[in-house]
């Protein structure tokens, strides 16, 4: 069963919250975060990205930038812009979209979970941006960023939560620059937060990485490498544990996670969309946006033009967790054997454009000329994430994509 624990939390003060708390460090590059941290001298993008600190060509991956945030980091605290809570805590984030909004729980999940598989992934990581987010981690001493978990829904959690933030106000309650909502509650009550430590312990079998999987990696691993450096270790330090928000999984929406191609593989169009009959029902939908309608519809954008493009029966497997989902059938059936494109990972002719930017984003690209074709995807729902984790299978590459994206520095975990 699953251990989430209360904290102490590093927290800002709350006339300083909405200018300190930042977008996470991997959805932007570094002239991206020069703009967004603009006028905000206390932004935690200058931990989180602080090559924005120093002469412009500094490698991201450099000592001078790890010192760099290790030095605003301690500058911070000294500010009294981060500062420790006396007792340890719960906390409740919710975030707004939309008019939706999605409640989770932050706590320190457990080191020993993510290394026994009681924390479940669904993709692949990468050594070299595990290894970066390791030596960021290492070197401030502190989870700076949460990750975004996931666990199936329990009553008795939902009902404290309900409560909590009906009768109190939110210790933090801003817009954010993107238009999306943030809240943020602290749990006070020692008798509320033991209680819901117990629940996830008693209710909930297993939790789920939903999005942050190279920072859940490297949180785990250091606290892995901090406990085989100590001789005298008992597994309640704070290594052991990091820093997490668990929602409830009926509460997410996963948004679709398109693509866009460079090139034909030398076809032409007419050429193209007569390969495409053999495993689709292609129907031409004019010009105006054709959205995909359910699972294994397919939108496609070539020569200013929509189609909709259904999968033929036989061209995917539904007892194959993999197989049946719409990311694999458009690289199996379209990426991969007409366009030649064989490495999503690593290939230059195909791009990713996630949900948020809707399908308008799709045209702009081709009718600029930047790509040929696009392809939009009827998106992976919440209940084909944890069957496929649960079954122990990988995801292909940039499957889901999650709205809205976790404002880092509400809340920071101390390894001490």
């Amino acid at each position: 069963m699953a251990i989430v624990k209360p904290f102490k939390g590093l927290r800002p003060p709350c006339a300083i919250a909405k200018d300190l708390a930042c977008l996470p460090y991997d959805v932007m590059n570094s002239e991206e975060a020069i703009l967004m941290a603009k006028g905000k001298e206390c932004s935690l993008l200058h931990i989180t990205k602080s090559e924005i600190d120093l002469p412009e060509g500094t490698d991201s991956h450099s000592d001078e930038v790890y010192n760099k945030s290790l030095e605003n980091f301690i500058k911070w605290q000294k500010n009294g812009w981060l500062v420790q809570d006396d007792e340890p805590h719960f906390y409740i984030y919710a975030q707004t979209m939309e008019g939706r909004t999605q409640y989770g729980i932050v706590g320190c999940a457990s080191v020993d979970d993510y290394l026994n598989g009681i924390i479940k992934k669904h993709e692949l990581t990468r050594p070299d941006k595990e290894l970066d987010r390791m030596i960021h981690v290492r070197i401030n001493n502190a989870n700076i960023e949460p990750v975004f978990f996931t666990y199936p829904a329990v009553k008795e959690i939902d009902n404290i939560v309900s409560k909590i933030v009906k009768k109190k106000k939110p210790e933090y309650d801003f817009v954010s620059e993107d238009g999306f909502g943030h809240h943020f509650w602290v749990i006070n009550s020692k008798k509320i937060n033991a209680l819901v430590e117990k629940l996830f312990v008693e209710k909930v079998p297993y939790t789920y990485v939903a999005d942050g999987h190279h920072r859940t990696a490297a949180a785990a691993l250091v606290g892995k490498e901090k406990r085989e450096n100590n001789p005298g270790h008992n597994g309640t330090e704070e290594y052991n544990f990091f820093l997490a928000v668990h929602f409830p999984e009926d509460q997410l929406r996963i948004m679709d996670y398109n693509r866009t191609v460079k090139d034909l593989n030398g076809l032409s169009e007419g050429e193209f969309i007569n390969k495409l009959n053999d495993n689709f029902i292609v129907e031409d939908k004019g010009t105006g946006i054709y959205k995909p309608k359910e699972l294994h519809n397919f939108s496609m954008y070539l020569d200013g033009k929509w189609y909709s493009l259904i999968a033929k029966e036989g061209t995917y497997n539904n007892n194959d967790p993999i197989g049946v989902l719409d990311v694999t059938i458009l690289t199996n059936q379209i990426l991969a054997p007409v366009l030649d494109i064989q490495d999503l990972r690593r290939s230059k002719r195909i791009d990713f454009v996630g949900g948020l930017r809707g399908l308008g984003e799709l045209k702009k690209r081709v009718d600029s000329g930047e790509m040929k074709v696009a392809f939009a995807l009827f998106p992976v729902s919440m209940k084909q994430l944890l069957a496929i984790a649960d079954s122990g299978n990988i995801m292909p590459p940039k499957t889901t994509w999650f709205e809205p994206k976790l404002r880092s520095g509400l809340v920071i975990h101390l390894l001490d």
